[in-house]
C-alpha cells in the first residue's frame, strides 16, 4: 500500500488522469469522428493532455479549495 503522506498526489494523478482521458476522447471523436485508428490516436492525444494536467491539478487544486473554503459557511 502507499503511505497517506502520498494521497495528495495520488488523488492528483488520478483525477488528472481520468479527466484528460475523458476531455481527450470527446475532443478527438469531435475532430477525428470514428475513424478505424480512433483509439490509438485518442490515446496519444491523452497521454499529451495528462503531461499537462496532472502539473496543472497540483497547482490548481489548492487554489480552488482556498475558493471553495471562502463560499462556504460554517465552523471555520
Amino acid at each position: 500500500m502507499i503511505p497517506r503522506k502520498y494521497a495528495p498526489l495520488l488523488f492528483a494523478l488520478i483525477l488528472s488522469g481520468l479527466m484528460s482521458l475523458m476531455v481527450s476522447g470527446i475532443s478527438t471523436y469531435r475532430v477525428a469522428g470514428s475513424l478505424p485508428g480512433f483509439a490509438s490516436l485518442w490515446m496519444s492525444a491523452w497521454l499529451t493532455a495528462w503531461l499537462f494536467a496532472f502539473p496543472a491539478v497540483l497547482v490548481v487544486a489548492p487554489v480552488a479549495r482556498r475558493v471553495v473554503e471562502k463560499f462556504l459557511v460554517g465552523t471555520r
